[in-house]
């Protein structure tokens, strides 16, 4: 039996009414590269049943203690029923992508049944029409609730869930089961628990809550606004977190958009891939930048287009939510979630994608000075020192500030992957859209390629469709942008070359010319704030500036 720590719970906790929080992926196997050239559900269901044995997290189910007087417990039965969780359904002809986009979103929209292991998985064939996907692929959408899994852990798990090869699993590779279950608690037990444990984390709260404190208050009222309020004393800070409003939180409140309302419980997904050779090309074309401020900015440039083209396209920038995993280099292990965030601006009101780019690369600074002092871990250690009951109240009471949006970029593998000697070629993460935060945008990189998925709520994104036409148009617009401007730097003349042609002088070896960099003139800055809705101003000449070790961030 074991506990869920205080971040795992605040993701049950948050699901209430039409706010679903399961993650989920959507995976498409070309089956031509097995052993014969296909491979029939049952060794996709052996080699599925083999590979999650391996791990606990899919054998443990809920208990709750009762009256919310503590967090849950993860109780482990002794095998998995994998023909209840991994059902087979397929597509109606034709078989096309967008058939399947719909089909995931409804099963997208469904919770998950927590008198079972929280998860999911669902064989859908009849892919037959699917751009770039050979016929007769079949795709594996797979769901899991957040409490369990996060970014890096679900990357490592997508690792362990496949072979480096296409051989298949053998027959005596096949589950033996028979693990030891866990014993059901008593209630006494959980009561008795719940007690120690609570009065257990009081010293630990009020320590945190001091340093915090501390941390904030050196902030300094320019770098994070009216959050350094909360710096003053304890009382008003514990007072402010128990409120649940999450807005003092934020230096200026973002705009209302479309995204910023409640969800229904309806969710559309569409996904889209691009070269990831394309972004580390981009990146060393402009310059002291990192791979998420180029994600960051391809979010910023298609929902200028989006809105744009709706007449709703806010003046300021919207705000992301962006996830920061905490892992450090240990990246898997049964941890539970392990996950921070901080808030950045995508600039969406500015049109020209290198403007946009160097504006995030320099938000980035200012964010990362804010993480560093406060430090990544303050959501997640708050909510592991908050005695149960204290801390179910502040989750259900929480009020985030509407911000529309969430963006995170995870790192994947870049060797393709295998299962029951079927070839994984697509590959795309499906997030979370809750109440204040309608679209969530997430990337990961495998095998080459950059999957970018958007998960809304259908009455806020009736056309998923055409938002991924906008982020392949912002993509594309960001790769010609900065390979235009690579060009026009490597035309001009090195210094002194210019005056080699005038004067009558010796010839001289010519100085080496510097790294292009994408920092805009300090007047192109000052006009990028003062641009409109739907009116970028005019990119003025960037200046060249070598990228130094320390600018380049990951």
């Amino acid at each position: 039996m074991k506990q869920l720590s205080g971040a795992d719970a605040m993701f049950l906790q948050l699901e209430h009414g039409n706010n679903f929080m399961h993650v989920a992926s959507l995976a498409i196997y070309d089956p031509s590269t097995a052993p014969g050239g296909k491979v029939r559900f049952k060794d996709v269901l052996r080699h599925f049943a083999a590979r999650v044995e391996e791990f606990p997290q899919f054998r443990r189910r809920l208990v709750r203690v009762p009256l919310s007087l503590d967090r849950p417990y993860w109780v482990e039965d002794s095998g998995i029923d994998v023909e209840f969780h991994v059902r087979h359904i397929a597509l109606p002809y034709p078989g096309d992508w967008r058939q399947l986009c719909i089909q995931v979103a409804r099963l997208h929209s469904r919770p998950i049944d927590r008198s079972k292991p929280l998860w999911e998985a669902y064989i859908i064939e009849g892919l037959h029409n699917v751009p770039g996907v050979p016929p007769g692929s079949f795709a594996l959408y797979c769901k899991m609730h957040h409490a369990i899994i996060d970014g890096e852990s679900g990357t490592e798990l997508l690792k362990a869930l496949h072979s480096l090869t296409p051989d298949p699993i053998d027959e005596d590779d096949a589950p033996l089961g028979g693990f030891t279950a866990d014993r059901e608690p008593l209630l006494p037990e959980l009561y008795s628990r719940a007690l120690i444990q609570n009065v257990g984390r009081l010293p630990s709260l009020a320590r945190f809550s001091l340093g915090t404190a501390k941390r904030i208050a050196s902030l300094g009222l320019e770098a994070v606004g009216n959050a350094s309020d909360l710096g003053s004393s304890l009382l008003p800070q514990l007072r402010t977190l128990l409120s649940g409003d999450l807005s003092p939180l934020l230096a200026k409140l973002p705009p209302q958009t479309r995204f910023s309302g409640n969800v229904s419980a309806h969710r559309v997904f569409e996904a889209v891939g691009v070269p990831l050779a394309d972004f580390k090309t981009i990146r060393q074309q402009v310059g002291g930048v990192t791979l998420n401020d180029l994600f960051l900015a391809l979010v910023g440039g298609a929902l200028h287009k989006y809105l744009g083209e709706k007449r709703e396209l806010p003046e300021t920038s919207m705000i992301a939510g962006v996830p920061m995993t905490l892992r450090g280099e240990e990246k898997g292990g049964d941890r539970g979630n392990q996950v921070g965030f901080t808030f950045m601006p995508v600039y969406s009101e500015i049109g020209d994608p290198l403007l946009r780019l160097r504006a995030i690369a320099d938000s980035a600074q200012t964010s990362k000075r804010v993480t560093d002092a406060v430090g990544k871990e303050l959501a997640r250690d708050l909510l592991e020192y908050l005695p149960g009951p204290i801390g179910e109240a502040l989750v259900r009471n929480i009020r985030l500030p509407g911000i529309g949006l969430i963006v995170s970029n995870v790192r994947g593998p870049d060797v393709p992957l295998y299962m029951a000697g079927a070839q994984l070629v697509n590959y795309s993460p499906i997030s979370i859209a809750i109440d204040g935060i309608g679209l969530n945008v997430t990337g990961f990189s495998y095998n080459g390629t950059m999957w970018i998925c958007a998960v809304s709520c259908r009455e806020m994104m009736p056309d998923p469709a055409r938002f991924a036409e906008c982020l392949r148009s912002s993509f594309e617009e960001l790769r010609d942008a900065a390979a235009s401007y690579a060009a026009a730097a490597a035309d001009e003349p090195a210094l002194g070359e210019e005056h080699e042609a005038v004067d009558a002088a010796p010839a001289r070896p010519s100085r080496k010319r510097k790294a292009a960099g994408v920092r805009p003139a300090k007047a192109a800055g000052q006009r990028r704030t003062r641009a409109k809705a739907g009116r970028a101003a005019p990119p003025s000449r960037p200046r060249r500036k070598a990228a130094t070790p320390d600018a380049a961030r990951e």
